[in-house]
């Protein structure tokens, strides 16, 4: 993206929309059409940003399909015997899906993603768009799965997580979820986010959380307070939902105990009331000692997130699906996050760009910012173990 020196506070033209991405327009598409259309969107938009590196950009946050291969993979009335949806969190992109996506299509899963309206373009396309748009996103992709395959699952992360659980509660051919670091619920001061609007026309820079130099070719740094506050409607919009509805078919999840951005005890009692028998926790923590209540023994895998010899405090919003091994958030990449120090300590920001050899990494807590100088863990160190056990869930699907 453009403007990705670190420095002074400014808007630049990524924090403008791009008046093309803030609706879902894939109604009515076969999915390959609305791969192609996409695609087609996205190198319009990172054109007109003069985004240096267009063809990694593209690929990276366009939606993409994987096809499972084998006799044991096919359907009874359709192609296929499952499919799953993959959806991916708040200023993300289905780059972040592309390993699990591989996994799913592994295990004999039809595999399709979507991009959620408002992403992978530039910040600004977060600034007009509404929580019911990704929704639609989801309707759509879950209907064009259904056409392909006998049972539906639906995967997210963050906010995908909760457009997941939100699309199961009024979808009958939902079969089950898989939810990584899920956003359920989120701090009630979200509901204000949007009270800017009274005076941004004098001051612009009021509309942003954070205006920051969105340094990421497939994540936003940028934070528009209209994505929070979309995130705030659509989690209690879930949750009115989920008060009336019991979640009967089988959820897999996994989700960090310090996770500063969702909420986890939030989802701690949605797992509490996953009843199937199938259902499965995977809760990274530094205190394997200590039991969460309400979700017995048996569903609950507790993994220690503290790995001194890799400088590794703790687990991640962030840090759940991705592993250590790719090139650009791995433990290797040519990507840091640092924009918890952006812009009010730009000493440090600069220092950790420019030294990563005796960072720590981990959650961005309180703790661990007074650790040392901290880089938020963007990769799971554990991902092989965590396919292991959605395999296991998997080989126990009803």
């Amino acid at each position: 993206m453009n403007g990705r020196e670190s420095g002074e506070v400014r808007l630049e033209a990524r924090h403008k929309p791009s008046g093309e991405n803030s609706r879902f327009s894939g109604e009515g598409l076969a999915f390959g059409e609305y791969l192609r259309r996409t695609a087609e969107m996205l190198r319009r938009a990172h054109v007109r940003l003069g985004t240096a590196e267009l063809e990694k950009a593209v690929a990276g946050n366009a939606p993409f399909e994987l096809h499972p291969v084998g006799e044991a993979c096919r359907g009874k009335g359709k192609p296929y015997r499952r499919g799953v949806l993959l959806t991916h969190g708040l200023t993300d992109s289905p780059y972040f899906m592309r390993y699990l996506a591989g996994f799913f299509r592994e295990n004999g899963f039809r595999v399709m993603t979507i991009l959620l309206p408002g992403h992978g373009t530039q910040p600004g396309d977060l600034l007009g768009v509404a929580w019911r748009e990704w929704a639609k996103a989801v309707a759509y992709g879950a209907d064009r799965l259904a056409e392909e395959a006998d049972e539906i699952y639906l995967a997210g992360f963050s906010a995908g997580g909760a457009l997941s659980v939100y699309q199961s509660l009024h979808d009958d051919r939902v079969r089950g979820l898989f939810l990584f670091s899920p956003a359920l619920e989120i701090t009630p001061r979200a509901a204000w986010a949007n009270l800017h609007r009274l005076y941004s026309w004098l001051m612009p820079t009021a509309k942003w959380v954070g205006i920051r130099p969105d340094k990421s070719l497939y994540k936003y740094e940028s934070l528009p307070k209209n994505a929070v506050a979309q995130m705030h409607a659509l989690t209690k919009k879930l949750n009115s939902l989920l008060r009336k509805h019991e979640v009967s078919f089988p959820v897999f999840a996994a989700a960090s105990q310090d996770d500063a951005t969702a909420n986890t005890p939030a989802t701690l009692a949605f797992m509490a009331q996953a009843r199937h028998p199938s259902s499965r926790l995977v809760l990274y923590t530094t205190d394997t000692g200590k039991f969460p209540p309400g979700i017995p023994a048996e569903k609950l895998e507790l993994v220690n997130s503290v790995l001194p010899e890799q400088k590794i405090l703790s687990s991640a919003h962030t840090a759940i699906v991705l592993p250590p091994d790719d090139p650009h958030y791995g433990a290797a990449g040519d990507y840091s996050n640092f924009i918890h120090y952006y812009p009010g300590d730009m000493e440090k920001y600069e220092a950790c760009n420019n030294n990563h050899g005796e960072i720590l990494q981990g959650e961005v807590s309180e703790v661990n910012l007074r650790a040392g100088a901290l880089r938020r863990l963007m990769y799971n160190p554990n991902f092989a173990a965590l396919k292991i056990s959605m395999k296991r869930f998997i080989d126990n699907l009803p």
